[in-house]
């Protein structure tokens, strides 16, 4: 077995040791799921992207001190982006998930995108010629409207939404707008002497009186962290239910949701939050600044800071609470959430139209977090330094982006199979 092989032993075992050691079984299906596909890996392994970019990867040409400190995604690949209700009641398409959100080089996203896209073209055998269109379309947009952003003028196009969608992004959204929240509550919940319940499913458990009032608890607690002024009316709790992540980045942790009564007292008004265990970002463990780290009170303040400083108009339900003395995230289960199904999008040049459209996204998604914000980590105009830092050399950059989608891609797609073999032969500890 090669040292690579060992490599990714040791950087996964020690992300995830822990949580393998309380619950292997989830681990075993996060692991073959991973095992499915070099994307699939990738998405579950960001851990070692981060250690490779700290180490054999590392490239810090374009970044300063300022560039090196702003809010990042933390894991912005292909698949990490789809619709949602915002709280001005629009539906956007944007970034989505922000567990692994942090303070770090506004690089790393960038580079983590581009190389899944060199994963997403290769597995639909694209030359290398469009891979590179494809990565060069996603620098270019994005600096585009980070320009625009930076120099404040009408050329920014600006988020997502209906009135601004076409092709696949617009269907996307037209799609999410047929979503109901009926629908929602059909899926998950039965109607039982006139009052709604959670269904039992797999995956889904029953809550004992004990955990159930420390969940109370712990939510009376969460309300206390969302703005007065737009503090949903729905604050009296339904039912409990424990579901077991068993997601690729959700495997072994806790997550309870909790259904609450509408602003009537008609069914259809019920709504679905979740109470969900943060953990660790991955690039965390790799960003040595104490000033980032001691900001937050617990990994469920960070998410839901992070969501607030990436993510403009934020879900109104995100805030966050302790159960049991550790961090927990709480967001709605939205009706409207919709993701963009790669699987439909093949063909170079639509893939062009939606790769142009994500790289504004995450333009507006890095500017969003600076000093226009409510959050001090990043007391400065994050499109004006990233734009200065990049001006010096922008071929150079795009170049460099394109690069390392494909070096970095090549390196996934060797690392899944070295991954497959050392699982299939029982080297990862503890499984």
């Amino acid at each position: 077995m090669s040292a690579r092989a060992d490599f990714i032993i040791d950087v996964l075992s020690r992300e995830f040791g822990e949580l393998m050691a309380l619950d292997p079984a989830a681990f075993r299906r996060k692991f073959r799921k991973m095992a499915a596909s070099p994307f699939a890996f990738y998405r579950g392994s960001a851990s070692l992207f981060y250690a490779d970019l700290t180490g054999g990867f590392a490239d810090d040409r374009f970044l300063d001190a300022q560039t090196s400190r702003v809010w990042i995604h933390g894991d912005l690949h292909a698949e990490n982006f789809g619709t949602y209700m915002n709280s001005s009641g629009v539906l956007v398409f944007n970034v989505n998930d922000f567990d692994e959100a942090y303070v770090g080089p506004f690089s790393w996203d960038l580079k983590r995108f581009s190389a899944s896209l060199a994963l997403i073209g290769y597995q639909k055998a694209l030359s290398d010629d469009n891979i590179t269109a494809l990565v060069k379309a996603f620098a270019q947009s994005y600096l585009i409207e980070l320009r625009a952003i930076a120099t404040g003028g009408d050329d920014a196009i600006g988020s997502i939404t209906l009135e601004t969608a076409d092709g696949v992004l617009r269907r996307v959204l037209q799609e999410a707008r047929l979503n109901t929240r009926v629908d929602l509550l059909a899926g998950q919940t039965t109607i039982d002497d006139y009052e709604r319940r959670f269904s039992l499913a797999d995956g889904v458990f029953e809550v004992d009186e004990a955990t159930g009032s420390l969940v109370q608890a712990a939510f009376d607690d969460y309300l206390g962290t969302l703005p007065e002024q737009s503090r949903p009316l729905a604050t009296k709790i339904k039912d409990i239910k424990l579901r077991k992540g068993v997601g690729i980045g959700s495997a072994g942790l806790p997550s309870y949701n909790l259904l609450l009564e509408g602003h009537t007292q008609a069914l259809e008004n019920d709504v679905i939050i979740y109470m969900k265990q943060a953990q660790v970002p991955a690039v965390a463990r790799w960003i040595d600044d104490e000033r980032v780290k001691a900001y937050f009170k617990h990994q469920g303040h960070r998410t839901a800071e992070s969501q607030h400083a990436l993510q403009a108009h934020a879900d109104p339900w995100v805030g966050y609470t302790t159960l049991n003395g550790i961090g927990q995230l709480v967001a709605e289960v939205s009706p409207y959430a919709a993701d963009l199904d790669w699987a439909d999008v093949n063909e170079p040049d639509e893939l062009l139209g939606v790769i142009t459209d994500l790289g504004r996204a995450v333009a507006r998604m890095h500017s969003v977090a600076d000093d226009e914000s409510t959050h001090d980590l990043v007391d400065f105009s994050t499109e004006e330094t990233i734009v200065a830092a990049v001006d010096k050399d922008e071929k150079g950059f795009v170049d460099h982006l394109v690069e390392f989608a494909h070096r970095y891609g090549d390196q996934a797609r060797e690392d899944h199979q070295d991954f497959v073999d050392v699982f299939r032969n029982g080297r990862l500890p503890g499984l």
